[in-house]
């Protein structure tokens, strides 16, 4: 349900609180999955549950101080939904890795059935998935976007086409590993390349630098596939690049990477300028931020500010910055650390880690709001059953002789191939034929 809303568009006010579908949803289901969650139905708490919600408690607490209690209700109640809601809704429902494979083909057919609608406003211009819903109900208004490369950048049922290409990009390592899982070649290549290429209509160099990690990384998962060190290797590789370029170059490795990978010049140094004047902003307002006031820049800089993990320090603080970071970093630190599993557990790991890391090295190109920022709390809980997972027994396979003992014969997924051998028939004695050779 929660994936499927976040497509739908509408705006709906209730009073003067700003609703959507999606927050429609997570509002239903909010205090269930907090009560799932606090009887131990997600597993036990863990650090990072706690890490998001003092996340929500320091925003709460950080808009009180800055623009009063109203705003402090409103607002902190929005962050919380969409955070912990999100969050708890995964953690809570999907638990093993049955239920993970049924959300990543959910996510993988809704970006398949947008790929067609994606393909036609790229070129011709006309977004008719918006002009069907806006004739429903109210929705979010066309935005025009500079055509790139001879294309319409693509918006989708989104606010932005940023925020389409984030959404579909978004799947790649999952479609590839997850739902690709014991599948040929072909069939993975083919279901990765209908993600990459709906979110390639995007034409935004964030969703594109997300979903080109994850090619990058799923590349360097198969070619290496035989040497167990190989994410030990990458990440010297990456540490050893990233000093010779700082010694070499008279330009920071971000100012450098940046350039490379912004689709114009100018998007490029005013993503630099961003970090400037943004983290001038934070050390400045080190503790509460300075919430939704207008933040100091250039006077031709516009007021967006184009990087997700800077945004909730300059709001709320150093408190809110590393609490989000910290909430991300024991998840991911704890799934990557995890022994034991089994091969499609692992494989599922990896799909689910290297989507994380597209989120994360976008998230300083572009910033995640409304249906992406669900999108990415959802994702990052989804993820968690792995941390309390118990091995899978593969095809095959036999835990021990005494639980095989206990428990009796076992039989592969194939219902009519038993992986014991079978007993030999019971002898017969018989008269017929004796005497003869």
């Amino acid at each position: 349900m929660l994936l499927v809303s976040l497509i739908f568009p509408f705006i709906i006010f209730v009073g003067p609180l700003r609703l959507s579908v999606y927050r429609l949803v997570l509002l239903i289901f909010f205090f269930p999955v907090v009560f799932t969650w606090l009887r131990g139905g997600a597993g036990r708490i863990r650090l990072a549950d706690l890490a998001l919600l003092f996340f929500c408690a320091w925003s709460t607490l950080s808009y009180a101080v800055i623009h009063g209690t109203a705003v402090s209700i409103e607002r902190g109640g929005i962050v919380l939904v969409e955070t912990m809601g999100a969050y708890l809704l995964a953690r809570c429902y999907i638990r093993n890795a049955d239920s993970f494979l049924l959300m990543v083909r959910v996510l993988f057919w809704i970006i398949a059935i947008l790929l067609p609608f994606a393909a036609f406003e790229a070129l011709t211009g006309q977004n008719l998935l918006l002009k069907f819903f806006d004739a429903i109900y109210p929705s979010y208004r066309d935005v025009y976007k500079e055509p790139r490369w001879g294309m319409r950048r693509v918006q989708g049922p989104f606010e932005h086409p940023i925020l389409f290409g984030v959404f579909c990009g978004s799947a790649v390592g999952l479609v590839h590993l997850v739902l690709g899982y014991e599948k040929a070649f072909v069939s993975r290549v083919f279901r990765s390349a209908i993600v990459s290429v709906a979110a390639f209509f995007s034409l935004s160099s964030g969703p594109l630098v997300a979903a080109g990690i994850q090619i990058s990384l799923l590349l360097w998962n198969g070619v290496f596939c035989t040497v167990k060190s190989r994410w030990k290797i990458l990440f010297s590789l990456s540490l050893i690049g990233w000093f010779v370029i700082s010694m070499a170059s008279n330009r920071s490795v971000p100012q450098i990477v940046i350039s490379l990978l912004a689709f114009n010049t100018s998007s490029a140094w005013n993503r630099l300028r961003i970090w400037e004047y943004g983290s001038a902003s934070v050390l400045k307002h080190p503790v509460f931020g300075i919430g939704l006031n207008d933040w100091e820049r250039a006077p031709w800089m516009v007021d967006s500010v184009d990087m997700f993990w800077l945004v909730p320090a300059m709001r709320h603080g150093f408190p809110g910055g590393i609490s989000l970071h910290l909430a991300l970093g024991l998840v991911v630190l704890g799934i990557l650390l995890r022994k034991g599993l089994s091969k499609r557990q692992n494989q599922f790991r990896t799909g689910f880690l290297i989507t994380m890391a597209g989120f994360y090295i976008s998230g300083w190109t572009v910033h995640y709001w409304n249906a992406t920022y669900v999108l990415f709390m959802f994702l990052l809980g989804s993820g968690a059953w792995l941390l309390d997972a118990k091995p899978e027994v593969e095809s095959g396979q036999i835990r021990g002789t005494e639980e095989a003992a206990r428990q009796g014969p076992r039989y592969s997924r194939f219902p009519l191939i038993s992986t014991r051998a079978p007993e030999a028939p019971p002898t017969v004695k018989s008269n017929r034929g004796a005497g003869r050779k």
